[in-house]
């Protein structure tokens, strides 16, 4: 059965191209050129992967984003934009989105991109067999995507997750930029270590009694990270 993607592009050339590029690499797509429509077509079966762009009319990609994780933490969303500043890659991924892609961008990127997101996807039923993670005073649930720090409770993506349950089965260790690409998003992730950095962020603004001083996951510089569950 083809894996079946969600393309959510307001541009008509762009979806038209979109559209053309992934059928021709075997890909079932289904589109939407509103948030509003992204939500209908998502509430009417949850696809492999979603590919949102981020200035759409009615709801934002952002938007469309944070109300996909309300009820599915599993799909990989992949955003599409044209805005260059960290910032706006940042604010995605902290929404639950798997990877960005910034325009202009190539097929062979693209396509790259998503077979990357799409191998590293777990099947949904293995989340309910997973144990809750707990350090210092945070727990995360995989099975609700959910964690809770002192009383205040936050969302996970898959990516965070599983850098959190990679960082507690190698507690201690100082765990280089590669390994955790490798790990974490594929051997052959086509993407920077500078997505790892901006997950890492993201993950210590949710995990950190101050993400500017780290105490769980500290930097090795010129390495890459290391977890201490109890600091």
């Amino acid at each position: 059965m083809k894996q079946r993607i969600l393309v959510v592009e307001d541009d008509p050339a762009i979806l038209t191209g979109l559209v053309d590029l992934l059928q021709g690499e075997g890909f079932a797509v289904v589109q939407a050129a509103t948030g509003t429509a992204a939500l209908a077509r998502h509430a009417e079966g949850a696809p492999d992967l979603v590919l949102l762009d981020v200035m759409i009319p009615e709801k934002s990609g952002y938007d469309v984003c944070r109300e996909i994780r309300r009820t599915d933490p599993v799909t990989p969303v992949i955003m599409l934009t044209a805005k260059g500043q960290e910032i706006d890659r940042v604010v995605g991924l902290e929404l639950g989105a798997d990877d960005y892609v910034v325009k202009p961008f190539g097929a062979a990127e693209l396509v790259a991109r998503i077979r990357a997101v799409l191998r590293r996807g777990r099947p949904r039923q293995s989340l309910k067999d997973e144990a809750p993670l707990s350090f210092g005073d945070v727990t995360v649930d995989p099975r609700t995507m959910r964690g809770n720090k002192a009383g205040r409770e936050f969302d996970v993506s898959r990516r965070e997750l599983a850098l959190l349950q990679l960082f507690i089965s190698r507690e201690g260790q100082a765990l280089d930029r590669i390994t955790l690409m490798d790990q974490v998003w594929g051997v052959r992730y086509e993407g920077t270590t500078r997505t790892l950095d901006q997950h890492i962020a993201g993950l210590r603004k949710k995990v950190e009694d101050d993400p500017s001083h780290p105490r769980h996951i500290t930097t090795v510089h010129g390495t890459g990270y290391r977890f201490t569950m109890s600091p």
